[in-house]
């Protein structure tokens, strides 16, 4: 089975030129697993989170960390401490340069040259691999026209926590992986798959074939989130915030659920949504 073999992106990074510091404009640029785009140019992270995660779980793939020599805390100590203890270079420097490398000035004091690390390429490819494993029943979060940074970055840190498999989203309505959802992500977007798919109600579709049952979310569907088993094969669905999901993608679903709302508010953040019902399906799971 084909899925639109789109890239799996990962790690808020920028392409940095041979002499720094790179340009703003890099905090936008992603970093792919298509060979086509691969560079193999340092990329940047930045932020405490973001660093630490890469440096636990590929240290190898870290080529120096730069950190703001200014600052003095514990927490700096204990993550420059760490870097050491893993054989990192460490390259004393100061907020105004680390900002001009990363293109924000959230670094935190933090940033990192790092090299890509290897993933899975394609949805199909991580399926079949659960398959293998013996896992029988994958869960995916599935975003339909998330287009903000921070609320992607949310909801890959929260599929990190709650043991999703995956994270999916259209092409053409979808925020990318930059820096900004890499520090948002906590780590999470160095652990997390994140595919983005060029046709998403086809993937659906094929996700259906596999027998994963697709469920959306919807502020007008009957059940709740509590009502429906989620022990099984699942890949639960959500839009953004206010618009929902497209009309296609609701069709799409097998099943529609919402979550009990009791005060004022009407709806709640993606990110939150998405927290909700992956709980409830590792709640259900354990």
């Amino acid at each position: 089975m084909n899925y639109e073999n789109i890239n799996s992106c990962h790690f808020g990074l920028a392409v940095l030129p041979p002499i720094s510091p790179a340009p703003p404009c890099c905090q936008e640029a992603r970093w792919c697993s298509d060979n086509q785009r691969m560079s193999s140019s340092p990329k940047v992270l930045f932020g405490f989170h973001a660093v630490g995660v890469r440096i636990k779980t590929a240290p190898q793939s870290v080529f120096e960390v730069f950190f703001d020599v200014s600052r003095r805390d514990a927490r700096m100590r204990q993550f420059v401490d760490r870097a050491r203890e893993a054989g990192i270079r460490l390259i004393e420097s100061d907020g105004l340069r680390l900002a001009k490398m990363c293109g924000s000035h959230g670094h935190q004091g933090v940033v990192a040259r790092v090299d890509a690390v290897p993933q899975v390429k394609s949805l199909d490819e991580l399926l079949e691999q659960l398959e293998a494993a013996g896992e029988e029943s994958p869960l995916l979060l599935v975003l339909d026209g998330v287009t903000d940074p921070h609320n992607l970055g949310a909801c890959l840190r929260v599929a990190d926590g709650a043991g999703a498999h995956a994270v999916i989203a259209p092409k053409d309505h979808a925020a990318g992986i930059s820096a900004t959802v890499a520090k948002v992500a906590s780590g999470a977007a160095e652990t997390m798959p994140y595919f983005m798919v060029t046709n998403l109600a086809r993937t659906l579709g094929e996700l259906k074939e596999r027998n994963i049952w697709c469920i959306g979310t919807s502020d007008d569907a009957e059940k709740t989130i509590y009502d429906v088993d989620l022990k099984g094969p699942v890949a639960l669905v959500l839009g953004a915030e206010g618009e929902g999901m497209r009309q296609l993608t609701r069709k799409t679903c097998d099943e529609l659920v919402r979550i009990p709302m009791r005060g004022a508010v009407e709806s709640l953040n993606v990110s939150v949504a998405s927290g909700v019902c992956l709980y409830e399906a590792l709640r259900q799971r354990s």
